[in-house]
């Protein structure tokens, strides 16, 4: 954040003033309760400046963690929130809109503000060593299997990720090492900033794995959505590192036409750099092969299902080889991952019914999971419980993709979306053709639009040892807890 850095503020104050790094000791953020804005909160906390935050409504278990923080929350936004603060500096969270009265109210103050991204940017990665996860799918899950395998190496890394980590219970730590790892999402930035968040944290190595339409909200087609990466993989230096999925070609295509950085796929593919092969599913998660380029070959014992996280597991291994940690310790590191909150999570057995939770919700990542789920749990019944919730799951545009997705299950229960204000009626999922084409196919499959319902079906329905996957982006109206109740009362 020198000078060189930063611009003078236009009229509406929307660029950092040039504010010395010395002289910002009170950090404000504007809705701080996303988890994205908690987590940030947090790290700049352990840095050591002053922080506090402000929004709407704060719930846990955000509320929580914010409090064993120390950090002061206050609501809901208003102008008086700043005379509190006294802030050198304030993060202005994506969520927040123009007319957003404490947003306005920095503007007309100018005091110094940026969007989350580039603070992270330029208070956390700068002069690191910043290495981005990016991609549509496994962003999450690959961020903090990367950083979990530096923590092991010995790199003492910091890193911020979009799900609590079981290993740190947390989604972000504060290393003294050199290596900062982030997951980039490629959503918009801020109210004043619509390109993607990816372009600000100064990668110099990456992991892209996977590029598919997304984010129809703010997204045209899949041109603009590719635009996102295109420009991203601009963004690596000369002599920077970026890993590519050889299963998406287009990925690989972008990361070559429009980068400086050397190019490295990865995949279970016979064709890519860096191979996953001999790959075994059992109990105990995936066994394999990793064969580097030069012919060097490293056993591998992955603690998750899924041909997925697989090929997200090598693309960490590519990486980490390419920060210079030895073979063997990447593997003991990848041995030792105890996973992410809600990427097949267990959430409990009642009556011997296994409830997993899951973040599944673009019809790739949908499918892919149920695919792991079967192997990990080849002998028992599957149950498929899905919500269409996020902007672009609730379209029409991935209509015959989410058909398709659910084979791997024995049942499949979806909820019928809520009408969206912001999804025209014609562009909507057509919930009960899904259904259709999922019973021509043999599996069992219903529709239902409220929650109780759906747990009193699964609940009633349910056998012991059945597998019960439940697959959202949101909280799903509460119905795993429900869930677990009904059926600890009906096992009791």
């Amino acid at each position: 954040m020198a000078s060189s850095d930063v611009a003078a503020p236009d009229d509406n104050g929307l660029v950092l003033p040039d504010v010395p790094p010395d002289a910002i000791r009170r950090v404000h953020l504007v809705g701080v309760a996303g988890t994205g804005m908690g987590a940030f909160a947090g790290m700049l906390k352990a840095a050591g400046y002053e922080v506090t935050g402000s929004d709407e409504n704060v719930y846990p278990p955000m509320s929580d963690m914010l409090a064993a923080w120390g950090i002061q929350v206050l609501t809901p936004f208003a102008p008086e929130n700043l005379d509190r603060a006294r802030p050198d500096l304030v993060i202005i969270g994506n969520v927040i809109r123009r007319v957003n009265p404490e947003a306005t109210a920095v503007r007309e103050r100018r005091l110094p503000q940026m969007s989350f991204p580039a603070a992270f940017g330029a208070l956390v990665a700068r002069g690191r060593h910043s290495v981005v996860v990016a991609g549509t799918h496994g962003k999450t899950t690959t961020s903090a299997l990367l950083a979990h395998v530096l923590v092991h190496a010995g790199l003492d890394p910091s890193f911020l990720v979009g799900g609590v980590t079981l290993d740190y219970g947390g989604n972000y730590r504060l290393g003294g090492g050199q290596h900062v790892v982030v997951e980039g999402d490629e959503y918009d930035t801020a109210y004043w900033d619509k390109g993607p968040k990816i372009l600000h944290y100064r990668a110099r190595t990456a992991l892209l794995t996977s590029i598919e339409f997304d984010h129809a909200d703010i997204y045209r087609d899949l041109a603009h959505y590719e635009s996102a990466y295109e420009r991203f993989c601009g963004t690596l230096p000369a002599g920077g590192w970026i890993g590519v999925s050889a299963a998406y070609p287009r990925a690989v295509d972008i990361a070559r036409a429009h980068g400086k950085a050397t190019v490295v796929t990865y995949g279970v593919q016979r064709n890519a750099d860096v191979q996953a092969r001999d790959v075994r599913f059992g109990s105990e998660g995936a066994r394999f092969i990793v064969r580097e380029g030069d012919g060097n070959t490293t056993e591998v014992l992955l603690p998750m299902s899924g041909r997925h996280n697989v090929e997200n597991a090598t693309g960490v291994f590519a990486s980490a080889r390419a920060l210079g940690v030895a073979p063997e310790t990447i593997a003991a590191g990848l041995a030792r991952f105890s996973g992410v909150k809600r990427r097949q999570e267990v959430r409990g057995e009642p009556g011997g019914v296994l409830v997993l939770d899951d973040f599944a919700h673009h019809p790739t990542a949908v499918r892919e999971t149920l695919e792991g789920i079967r192997a990990r749990y080849a002998a028992r019944r599957i149950w498929a419980v899905f919500e269409p919730r996020s902007n672009t799951s609730r379209r029409n545009i991935h209509q015959s993709e989410y058909a398709n997705a659910f084979d791997a299950a024995d049942v499949v229960v979806l909820k019928v979306p809520e009408p969206h204000d912001k999804v025209p009626a014609d562009e909507r999922l057509d919930v009960e053709a899904v259904v259709r084409v999922v019973r021509a196919r043999g599996i069992e499959a219903d529709a239902l639009a409220d929650v109780p319902a759906i747990v009193e079906l699964v609940a009633s329905r349910a056998r012991p040892k059945d597998v019960v996957l439940v697959m959202s982006n949101g909280a799903f109206g509460g119905l795993i807890p429900a869930l677990l109740e009904e059926l600890e009362e009906r096992s009791s």
